[in-house]
Formats: structure tokens, sequence, C-alpha cells
């Protein structure tokens, strides 16, 4: 979509976006940009669309908004009722079997396919849209590349390895024939106790607007070129509209209070680049925006997304999210389907919700337009997809090729990635780079932990009850280590709990959050320590012993972790890195001849609180008074300054 700027301000400093761009007249929506598509309108293919709708009946037209989950309906089910999209959830798997192989994906893909297309039954031949959350590379399959969590890819500041890393998601999507990616997450974080912080890049529209866009191209290809939509790509989705990451107390599916030039200014920053690249669907949020929930919202969805900003793709509901607006349960929402959510993610209830909807536009209680624009808009984004052309999943070019998944070369730009996420907090004395040929202590439970450095959505929905067994392929933070210090002779040893029997050069302990999702991540305060009171001991009995300590902290947040950066002499924030744990090796090590190998680069996109309720905080606050500030990072070349005491207020002695 090309964007009307003028009344936008895109300066750095997001919250004041707005200041000096009155709009002309008191009309709310003068807040918001005007757009047009960045896809010429298509005579040719509207009038395609016209003939297709004009031979369907209202049952499938109703199934083509419907989305059912994987686990819940079978490929016969698929062709009786018309279905028009299916989804996998998180630690969903073809036959519910964790260990599917590349091949199981594509055969059920192929399945389902080939039901949407028999006819049967009656009806139109109209392929179904399979959608998946790969939200850190394709998360659910066995073996593929995974990348840091989006909070550490903020910290990167890199567009152009963001769009790269869009192409091999979209690429090891396309393996498994699976069409459609619900990614990227473009929320505005506004209060780091929410589950899922770790899904947003920055706390601050700025980095959010610079990434969207180049997300959205990554994943869809070029408008305008050959590669848009081409078998190397997929459907991307611009999610969650909107201000899911600014719910009051940091609530998952809680209430944003924001006014409307807050909503703007700050949460929909990411939308107009993605829109402008071409963004084809966009997820409905949980969110509610001052007590109205998003899914039964018509102002934002219909007048301001479809009408005032162009959007002309087709909106997804998320899970069962229809059923959280008032009046509606997860079988029957006619007041969704109304404010303008046109396909209906139902996991379950889908035989319900069809049967519902339908008596529902038959009572006149939905319009037959209102269906018919919606048949519309899923039918447009499937022809541009070359969904009609493609033909069967397993016959695509890269379906099934194995060697894509977790290739070498994607692993690479994760390992990048990785690098380049990593910030440094704490280097007292110039502790690192070290050296290789020492004699070095690896300890606490994310060593040699894959999961654990992954996070959430990983394999399994909450990112739980995996092992290193479940990456092949991948490595761990030990792993590296272990291969840089071996490289020059050194010696490691791994200790989860931090014992030893001969002293150390160093100590190395990687700890932090264990994984999570959604809901579950919700917390109530920022202190790491009172929910973890281990780490901080073995970090204070290795002090205590001379040792000089490098902390490596996971996690999907910024953490108030006074007491542990007071026992640590240097401290790295090392998000949730994914699959390539060397790359945190490839900068804590110089290199074989003991020169920097790779210098820290990261920057923090999310403030560093100084108290463990110092939340919301965020750039620009009135009052800002973080440990460490938005854009903070120290390189090698930097003197740290920072000590050992800071107040540590709540934690154990």
């Amino acid at each position: 979509m090309s964007i009307h700027r003028t009344c936008m301000a895109f300066g750095s400093l997001a919250l004041v976006l707005l200041a000096n761009c009155a709009p002309s007249s008191d009309s709310s929506d003068n807040h918001w940009p005007e757009l047009t598509s960045s896809i010429p309108v298509d005579a040719d293919l509207e009038e395609h669309i016209t003939s297709l709708l004009a031979q369907m009946s209202l049952e499938q037209k109703i199934g083509q908004m419907t989305q059912p989950e994987i686990q819940y309906i079978t490929p016969d089910e698929v062709r009786d009722y018309h279905i028009g999209s299916v989804l996998n959830g998180g630690g969903s798997f073809p036959g519910g079997a964790k260990y599917s192989s590349v091949a199981d994906w594509l055969a059920l893909a192929d399945a389902i396919y080939d039901a949407s297309m028999d006819t049967s039954t009656g009806g139109l031949a109209i392929p179904v849209i399979w959608g998946t959350d790969a939200v850190h590379g394709h998360n659910n399959v066995i073996g593929a590349t995974l990348f840091p969590h989006n909070i550490g890819l903020g910290a990167m500041r890199n567009p152009d390895l963001i769009e790269r890393i869009g192409e091999i998601t979209a690429l090891e999507v396309a393996t498994t024939g699976i069409d459609w990616d619900f990614a990227p997450t473009l929320a505005v974080v506004r209060d780091d106790r929410w589950g899922r912080t770790y899904e947003g890049y920055s706390e601050d529209p700025e980095i959010v607007r610079d990434y969207a866009g180049r997300m959205i191209t990554g994943l869809q290809g070029q408008v305008g070129t050959g590669q848009f939509l081409d078998a190397s790509r997929v459907v991307a989705t611009a999610k969650h509209f909107v201000g899911d990451g600014g719910t009051d107390g940091g609530v998952d599916r809680g209430d944003n209070l924001s006014t409307e030039q807050q909503l703007v200014g700050i949460h929909a920053q990411g939308y107009f680049p993605a829109f402008e690249a071409g963004a084809q669907t966009v997820m409905a949020s949980f969110n509610s925006w001052n007590g109205q929930k998003m899914h039964g919202n018509p102002y934002l969805l219909t007048e301001i997304l479809k009408g005032r900003l162009g959007f002309d793709g087709f909106v997804i509901g998320d899970w069962n999210g229809h059923g959280e607006v008032p009046g509606c349960t997860n079988e029957s929402c006619a007041q969704a389907v109304i404010a303008g959510v046109d396909m209906i993610m139902v996991p379950e209830d889908w035989k319900a919700i069809i049967e519902n909807t339908i008596a529902q536009v038959r009572a006149g209680e939905i319009a037959e337009s209102r269906v018919d624009d919606a048949v519309r808009r899923i039918l447009r984004v499937k022809i541009r997809a070359g969904l009609f052309e493609k033909g069967r999943p397993s016959s695509r070019p890269h379906a099934g090729d194995m060697s894509l998944v977790g290739a070498p070369e994607h692993r690479a730009v994760a390992r990048e990635a990785v690098r380049q996420s990593l910030v440094l907090l704490k280097n007292d004395g110039g502790l690192l780079p070290l050296a290789r040929d020492l004699d070095v202590l690896v300890a606490g439970d994310g060593a040699d932990n894959i999961g654990k450095q992954s996070g959430g959505w990983t394999i399994s929905w909450q990112g739980t009850e995996n092992t290193n067994a479940d990456f092949p392929g991948a490595a761990s933070i030990f792993a590296g280590i272990e291969a840089a210090v071996s490289s020059a002779g050194g010696h490691t040893t791994i200790s989860e709990d931090g014992s030893f029997t001969g002293q150390p050069d160093v100590a190395i302990v990687v700890f932090g959050e264990n994984p999570y999702a959604e809901m579950m991540g919700d917390l109530e305060t920022l202190s790491f320590c009172a929910e973890n009171s281990e780490s901080l001991a073995m970090l204070r009995q290795l002090k205590s012993q001379d040792i000089p300590v490098v902390s490596v902290f996971l996690s999907g947040r910024p953490r108030w972790v006074n007491a542990e950066l007071n026992a640590s002499t240097a401290f790295v924030a090392a998000w949730l890195p994914g699959t390539e744990g060397a790359g945190v090796a490839d900068v804590l090590f110089r290199d074989t001849v003991g020169q920097v190998n790779h210098d820290f680069t990261g920057k923090l996109s999310f403030s560093w609180p100084n108290a463990p309720m110092q939340t919301p905080l965020n750039r620009g606050d009135s009052i800002y008074e973080p440990l460490f500030p938005y854009g903070f990072g120290l390189t090698y070349n930097d003197t740290d300054s920072l000590g050992d005491d800071l107040p540590e207020l709540e934690c154990p002695s």
C-alpha cells in the first residue's frame, strides 16, 4: 500500500508522533493516515471473483469463512463442508505426532488440498489455505532453523537481516506445503509483565516501524515483482490488530486504555509499512480497546482498517477470539462477522459456527453482502497467492526438500542474528572478550538446554517438554563455548549447579526464564530472584571463590536483576536466541590469534528496570529513570562503570 504521509510524523520519538500534526477537523479518524493498496486493482481478477461468488451457495461461502484446526477435522470434512482454511496451532502436528517428518506434513497438506478441490459433493473447486504460527522460524517442525525471538531481533537494529530471516522462514515453511504464516507480530509492548513481550520487537514504534515492512517483504516477496508470493514465499499476517502490547497492567487479552491518538501514534505504527509492503492478511487481536473487544469492533476493523487504511486482504480471527465478544460463544458470533472478521478461527467448534452463521444470514442478522465481501477478500488473497495455479502442495518447487529445513546457510544467518542480538550490560575490568585457551566452567540450567534458549512457540505451544534430541542440527550455548575453547587448547567443564573440583579461570553461567507463551507468561513483578533464587546463590558462591563470572541471561523481556548484576563480573542479555546458540560464544571469546572475534553490537530495544515494580517503563515517559535506557549496549571499546553496589531490595541474602 502506498502511504499518504502528510499527517504522519516518522521521527524517532514515537510518543510525540502526532504532536505537530493536528488533524484538519475534529473527526477522530483524522488521526489515521489515508492509504491505498500497493497492489493495483485488477479488473479481470475482480470479475473472476464475481463470477465465482455467483456460483457459490451460502453453505460454500460460510465454509470459506471458517478455519478449523487440523486435529479436529478430516480431509473428507474439508470437502463436505467446503472449508476455506485450516491451521495447525502451537504444538499441533499431523496425526498429533511430534516427530512428524517433512513428508508427513506434506502428505497432510496434499490430502487437505485434494479434498478442497473435490467437487463430488457439489460446489466449486476452491483451494484451501493452511496457516501456521512460524513466528521465529518454522517452529512446529523438528529440525527447522529457529531464529532469536523478536525481542532479540529488535536489539539488532538490522532491517536487512530481518528481511533475510523472513525469506528463510518462508522457504522452510514452503517445504511442508503450507501457504500462510501467522507472522509478524507488530505489538509495541508497553508493560513488560505481559507474557508475550518477547513477540514484540520493541517498546517503541521506531523499530517496529522499521522492521514491519521488511519482514512482510521477506515472507511474501517484493510487490510488483515476479517473486511476490511465488513458490518460495508464503502469505504473511500483520498481527494482532490492534493494541495487544498496550493492555492495562500487561494482562494478556486485557484492555488497552489508550486514546485514539495514542493507538495510532504508538500501537498502529507497524501496520502502515506492513500494508505498504503488501501484507495480505491481518489477524484481529484478543485485547479490548477501552472496553470493546477487537473481534467485535466495527469501527477499527471495518471503518478504519478496510476503509481509511485501504486494506483489501482479509481479516482472520485469533483462536476462538470471537467467543470473547460479549453475547458470543465459540459456536456462535454474528457480531464478529458484522464487525469485519472475514475468516473465523474456530479450532474445535467449526460445525456449530457454520450452522449458526448460515442461520444468522438467512434470518437477516448478518447481511449477505457482508458475507460476499468476506469471501471476495478471501478469494482475492488466494488468487494473488497463486493457489488456483500452484496445484497440489507436493507438486510445487521446494516441496519436501529436506535439504532446505535447517540448511547450513539458514543456520548461518540465524547464528549471525544471535551475535547481533546480544546486549552487553556489564563488563567490569574488561573481562570480555575471553581468551580461548582458558579453563572454563560452564554452569547454569540454560547452558546445555536448547529448549530453554529457544523459549515459547518452540515445537510445543509453551516451548516446554522438549529435550536437546528434539533439535537435530542445533547447537546449545555450551556446545558453542566448548567448540571455541577446544579450538585453542583450552578446557571446558559443564556443571549445571556450578560445582567443580579444580579452580577454573572463569565461569560462564547461563540462566534465566523457563519457556512460556501467551497467558502462562504474565507476571505480577519483574523481579527474577523472587522466582529463582538458585541462580543468584550460584553466582554469589562463584564470586566468593574469586572466580570471574560471566552471566548469560536468557529471557523474553528485561527483568529486575540487580543482585545478579552485582554478583557478576560481566553480564550479557542474550534474550531467547533459538537453535544457534554457538553465536553466543562467537562474541564472548577472542579469535584463535587473540583478537576480537565479533564485538557486541546489540542495543536495548526495551528499557531495563531499576526496581521490581518499575513498570510501565518506556522511552519518552515524563519520569524516566531506568537502570539501562533504551538504546544502551556496551561494546569492547567502552569502559564499564556499573560497579557491584546496585540496590538489591527484595533478593535473598
